[in-house]
Protein backbone atom coordinates (compact mmCIF):
# COMPACT_ATOMS: atom_id res chain seq x y z
CA UNK A 1 0.00 0.00 0.00
CA UNK A 2 1.76 3.30 -1.06
CA UNK A 3 0.01 5.23 1.81
CA UNK A 4 2.27 8.69 -0.42
CA UNK A 5 -0.43 8.28 -3.36
CA UNK A 6 -3.30 7.53 -0.91
CA UNK A 7 -2.44 10.92 0.20
CA UNK A 8 -1.46 12.61 -3.31
CA UNK A 9 -5.16 11.24 -4.45
CA UNK A 10 -7.03 12.80 -0.98
CA UNK A 11 -6.09 16.40 -2.71
CA UNK A 12 -7.97 15.86 -5.87
CA UNK A 13 -11.46 14.36 -4.38
CA UNK A 14 -14.86 15.87 -5.65
CA UNK A 15 -13.54 18.61 -2.08
CA UNK A 16 -11.60 19.19 0.24
CA UNK A 17 -10.21 16.87 3.23
CA UNK A 18 -9.78 17.65 6.46
CA UNK A 19 -5.92 16.66 7.79
CA UNK A 20 -5.91 16.24 11.56
CA UNK A 21 -2.74 16.89 13.42
CA UNK A 22 -2.62 14.99 16.93
CA UNK A 23 0.97 15.55 19.30
CA UNK A 24 0.93 11.41 20.44
CA UNK A 25 0.69 8.50 20.05
CA UNK A 26 -2.80 8.58 21.78
CA UNK A 27 -4.36 11.41 20.03
CA UNK A 28 -3.32 10.18 16.80
CA UNK A 29 -5.34 6.65 17.66
CA UNK A 30 -8.43 9.08 18.72
CA UNK A 31 -7.95 10.59 15.17
CA UNK A 32 -7.60 8.13 12.89
CA UNK A 33 -11.04 6.23 15.04
CA UNK A 34 -12.85 9.34 14.59
CA UNK A 35 -12.89 8.95 10.43
CA UNK A 36 -10.09 11.11 9.45
CA UNK A 37 -8.54 10.16 6.11
CA UNK A 38 -5.10 11.37 6.79
CA UNK A 39 -3.28 12.57 9.96
CA UNK A 40 -0.56 15.45 10.32
CA UNK A 41 2.26 16.26 12.63
CA UNK A 42 2.07 19.71 14.88
CA UNK A 43 5.49 21.12 15.49
CA UNK A 44 3.88 22.86 18.43
CA UNK A 45 1.79 20.76 19.31
CA UNK A 46 4.38 18.49 20.14
CA UNK A 47 6.75 20.87 21.28
CA UNK A 48 4.01 21.91 23.95
CA UNK A 49 3.60 18.25 24.67
CA UNK A 50 7.28 17.93 25.98
CA UNK A 51 6.74 21.96 28.06
CA UNK A 52 8.64 23.51 25.21
CA UNK A 53 8.04 26.75 23.09
CA UNK A 54 7.54 25.79 19.23
CA UNK A 55 10.76 25.97 17.59
CA UNK A 56 12.64 24.30 19.96
CA UNK A 57 12.56 20.85 19.01
CA UNK A 58 15.86 19.23 17.48
CA UNK A 59 15.27 17.42 14.07
CA UNK A 60 16.21 14.03 14.89
CA UNK A 61 13.90 14.14 18.21
CA UNK A 62 10.99 15.59 15.51
CA UNK A 63 12.04 12.81 13.68
CA UNK A 64 11.56 10.07 15.82
CA UNK A 65 8.17 11.34 17.36
CA UNK A 66 7.28 10.85 13.58
CA UNK A 67 7.99 7.56 13.29
CA UNK A 68 6.24 6.61 16.46
CA UNK A 69 3.19 8.63 14.58
CA UNK A 70 3.22 6.58 11.94
CA UNK A 71 3.01 3.51 13.56
CA UNK A 72 0.72 4.28 15.90
CA UNK A 73 -1.94 4.35 12.60
CA UNK A 74 -2.79 2.76 9.40
CA UNK A 75 -3.67 6.19 7.89
CA UNK A 76 -1.14 8.18 5.35
CA UNK A 77 1.45 10.55 7.88
CA UNK A 78 2.72 13.92 6.70
CA UNK A 79 4.62 15.80 8.72
CA UNK A 80 5.24 19.62 9.77
CA UNK A 81 9.32 19.86 9.50
CA UNK A 82 9.44 23.43 10.25
CA UNK A 83 12.78 24.47 8.33
CA UNK A 84 14.08 20.74 7.61
CA UNK A 85 17.26 19.58 8.40
CA UNK A 86 19.07 22.90 8.37
CA UNK A 87 19.01 25.81 5.82
CA UNK A 88 20.79 24.63 2.67
CA UNK A 89 19.48 23.15 -0.41
CA UNK A 90 21.49 20.11 0.51
CA UNK A 91 19.67 20.11 3.76
CA UNK A 92 16.13 20.48 2.52
CA UNK A 93 16.82 17.63 0.11
CA UNK A 94 18.18 15.41 3.22
CA UNK A 95 14.79 16.50 4.85
CA UNK A 96 13.47 14.81 2.38
CA UNK A 97 15.15 11.79 2.54
CA UNK A 98 14.99 11.34 5.93
CA UNK A 99 10.88 11.74 6.04
CA UNK A 100 10.27 9.23 3.66
CA UNK A 101 12.76 7.02 5.94
CA UNK A 102 10.11 7.56 8.75
CA UNK A 103 7.62 6.25 7.08
CA UNK A 104 6.33 9.72 6.18
CA UNK A 105 3.51 9.95 3.13
CA UNK A 106 4.83 13.69 3.05
CA UNK A 107 5.93 16.54 4.85
CA UNK A 108 5.86 20.49 4.95
CA UNK A 109 9.06 22.57 4.66
CA UNK A 110 8.39 26.31 5.19
CA UNK A 111 10.44 29.46 4.45
CA UNK A 112 10.85 30.87 7.89
CA UNK A 113 14.16 30.88 9.45
CA UNK A 114 13.34 30.28 12.95
CA UNK A 115 15.44 33.74 13.58
CA UNK A 116 12.68 36.52 14.71
CA UNK A 117 15.56 39.22 13.84
CA UNK A 118 15.28 38.09 9.94
CA UNK A 119 12.36 35.42 10.09
CA UNK A 120 11.76 34.82 6.14
CA UNK A 121 14.72 33.38 4.46
CA UNK A 122 15.21 35.49 1.01
CA UNK A 123 13.98 34.59 -2.23
CA UNK A 124 16.38 33.12 -4.16
CA UNK A 125 17.29 30.36 -0.98
CA UNK A 126 13.54 29.57 -0.37
CA UNK A 127 12.82 28.72 -4.10
CA UNK A 128 16.34 26.80 -4.59
CA UNK A 129 15.72 24.49 -0.99
CA UNK A 130 12.24 23.59 -2.37
CA UNK A 131 13.62 22.72 -6.33
CA UNK A 132 16.47 20.29 -3.79
CA UNK A 133 13.37 18.88 -1.76
CA UNK A 134 11.21 18.31 -4.89
CA UNK A 135 14.90 17.13 -6.51
CA UNK A 136 14.55 14.32 -3.92
CA UNK A 137 11.11 13.66 -3.34
CA UNK A 138 11.60 12.85 -6.92
CA UNK A 139 14.23 10.13 -6.33
CA UNK A 140 12.30 8.02 -3.74
CA UNK A 141 10.86 4.65 -4.71
CA UNK A 142 7.73 5.48 -3.68
CA UNK A 143 5.07 8.36 -3.80
CA UNK A 144 6.10 11.71 -1.39
CA UNK A 145 3.71 14.48 -1.39
CA UNK A 146 6.14 17.94 -0.32
CA UNK A 147 4.46 20.63 0.65
CA UNK A 148 6.04 24.16 0.40
CA UNK A 149 4.75 26.88 2.96
CA UNK A 150 5.57 30.53 2.56
CA UNK A 151 4.90 31.75 6.12
CA UNK A 152 4.83 35.51 6.23
CA UNK A 153 1.52 35.92 7.33
CA UNK A 154 2.70 34.22 10.82
CA UNK A 155 5.48 36.42 10.87
CA UNK A 156 3.80 40.08 11.05
CA UNK A 157 4.85 40.38 7.12
CA UNK A 158 1.48 40.57 5.36
CA UNK A 159 2.56 40.84 2.36
CA UNK A 160 0.52 39.07 -0.02
CA UNK A 161 1.88 39.59 -3.00
CA UNK A 162 5.37 38.00 -2.13
CA UNK A 163 2.85 35.40 -0.81
CA UNK A 164 1.75 34.55 -3.90
CA UNK A 165 4.90 34.73 -5.89
CA UNK A 166 6.14 32.56 -3.04
CA UNK A 167 4.02 30.26 -3.54
CA UNK A 168 4.03 30.49 -7.67
CA UNK A 169 8.23 29.83 -7.22
CA UNK A 170 7.04 26.60 -4.71
CA UNK A 171 4.92 25.27 -7.54
CA UNK A 172 7.21 25.75 -10.79
CA UNK A 173 10.13 24.55 -8.40
CA UNK A 174 8.03 21.20 -7.90
CA UNK A 175 6.20 21.36 -4.94
CA UNK A 176 2.73 19.19 -5.03
CA UNK A 177 0.68 20.93 -2.34
CA UNK A 178 0.78 25.02 -1.78
CA UNK A 179 0.43 26.81 1.77
CA UNK A 180 0.35 30.14 3.04
CA UNK A 181 -0.82 29.86 7.12
CA UNK A 182 -2.19 32.95 8.74
CA UNK A 183 -4.65 33.49 6.40
CA UNK A 184 -8.10 34.33 7.71
CA UNK A 185 -10.39 35.78 5.20
CA UNK A 186 -11.97 33.95 2.29
CA UNK A 187 -11.35 35.93 -0.42
CA UNK A 188 -7.52 35.91 0.36
CA UNK A 189 -7.77 32.26 0.37
CA UNK A 190 -9.31 32.63 -3.32
CA UNK A 191 -6.51 35.02 -4.50
CA UNK A 192 -4.13 32.37 -3.67
CA UNK A 193 -6.07 29.41 -4.63
CA UNK A 194 -7.01 31.21 -8.07
CA UNK A 195 -2.93 32.01 -8.41
CA UNK A 196 -1.99 28.41 -8.45
CA UNK A 197 -2.62 25.66 -10.52
CA UNK A 198 -1.80 22.92 -7.61
CA UNK A 199 -3.48 22.29 -4.65
CA UNK A 200 -3.66 24.60 -1.74
CA UNK A 201 -3.56 23.98 2.18
CA UNK A 202 -5.52 26.39 4.47
CA UNK A 203 -4.99 26.61 8.43
CA UNK A 204 -8.50 26.00 9.57
CA UNK A 205 -9.56 29.59 11.72
CA UNK A 206 -12.94 30.32 12.98
CA UNK A 207 -13.28 33.19 10.63
CA UNK A 208 -13.35 30.40 7.90
CA UNK A 209 -15.59 27.11 6.93
CA UNK A 210 -15.70 23.96 5.11
CA UNK A 211 -18.27 25.14 2.54
CA UNK A 212 -16.56 28.70 1.66
CA UNK A 213 -12.69 27.13 1.62
CA UNK A 214 -14.18 24.62 -1.10
CA UNK A 215 -16.13 27.49 -2.85
CA UNK A 216 -12.62 29.31 -2.98
CA UNK A 217 -11.18 25.91 -4.41
CA UNK A 218 -8.96 24.78 -1.21
CA UNK A 219 -7.99 21.40 -1.86
CA UNK A 220 -7.07 20.86 1.93
CA UNK A 221 -7.74 22.15 5.34
CA UNK A 222 -5.28 21.45 8.03
CA UNK A 223 -5.82 22.09 11.87
CA UNK A 224 -2.27 22.81 13.30
CA UNK A 225 -1.57 23.33 16.73
CA UNK A 226 -5.30 24.15 17.17
CA UNK A 227 -6.77 20.51 18.67
CA UNK A 228 -3.80 20.68 21.05
CA UNK A 229 -4.44 24.10 22.20
CA UNK A 230 -7.90 23.50 22.58
CA UNK A 231 -7.00 20.65 24.98
CA UNK A 232 -4.61 22.90 26.61
CA UNK A 233 -7.56 25.54 27.18
CA UNK A 234 -9.88 23.12 28.30
CA UNK A 235 -7.32 21.68 30.93
CA UNK A 236 -7.16 25.53 31.96
CA UNK A 237 -10.71 25.93 32.02
CA UNK A 238 -11.57 22.58 34.23
CA UNK A 239 -8.80 23.79 36.45
CA UNK A 240 -10.01 27.29 37.09
CA UNK A 241 -13.66 25.91 37.98
CA UNK A 242 -12.42 23.43 40.63
CA UNK A 243 -10.12 26.35 42.39
CA UNK A 244 -12.19 29.03 41.89
CA UNK A 245 -15.60 27.00 42.07
CA UNK A 246 -15.29 24.42 43.83
CA UNK A 247 -17.37 22.33 41.37
CA UNK A 248 -16.53 19.86 39.25
CA UNK A 249 -18.82 20.26 36.28
CA UNK A 250 -16.15 19.91 33.35
CA UNK A 251 -16.10 16.40 34.06
CA UNK A 252 -19.75 15.84 32.30
CA UNK A 253 -17.87 16.54 28.55
CA UNK A 254 -14.94 14.55 29.06
CA UNK A 255 -14.60 11.57 27.31
CA UNK A 256 -15.94 8.48 29.47
CA UNK A 257 -13.45 6.37 30.69
CA UNK A 258 -14.77 2.89 29.11
CA UNK A 259 -15.11 4.98 25.87
CA UNK A 260 -10.94 5.51 26.30
CA UNK A 261 -10.05 2.21 27.53
CA UNK A 262 -12.21 0.41 24.41
CA UNK A 263 -10.42 2.47 22.22
CA UNK A 264 -7.00 1.93 23.20
CA UNK A 265 -7.09 -1.81 24.30
CA UNK A 266 -8.81 -1.88 20.37
CA UNK A 267 -5.74 -0.89 18.89
CA UNK A 268 -3.37 -2.69 21.28
CA UNK A 269 -5.62 -6.25 20.24
CA UNK A 270 -4.98 -5.04 16.35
Amino acid sequence: MDKGKIFRDLHYGDAPFIIANPWDIGTAKLLASCGFKALATTSAGFAFSRGLPDGSISFDVMIQHCREIVAATDLPVSADLERGKGESPESAAETIFAAEAAGLAGCSIEDHTGDSRKPIYDFKLAVERIAAATEASRALKRDFVLTARAENFLWDRPDLDDTIRRLQAFEVAGADVLYAPGITDVETVRTICSSLSKPVNVLAVPTLTVEALTEAGARRISLGSKLATFAYGMIENASREMLREGTFGFARAAMAFSRAQALFSKQEDG
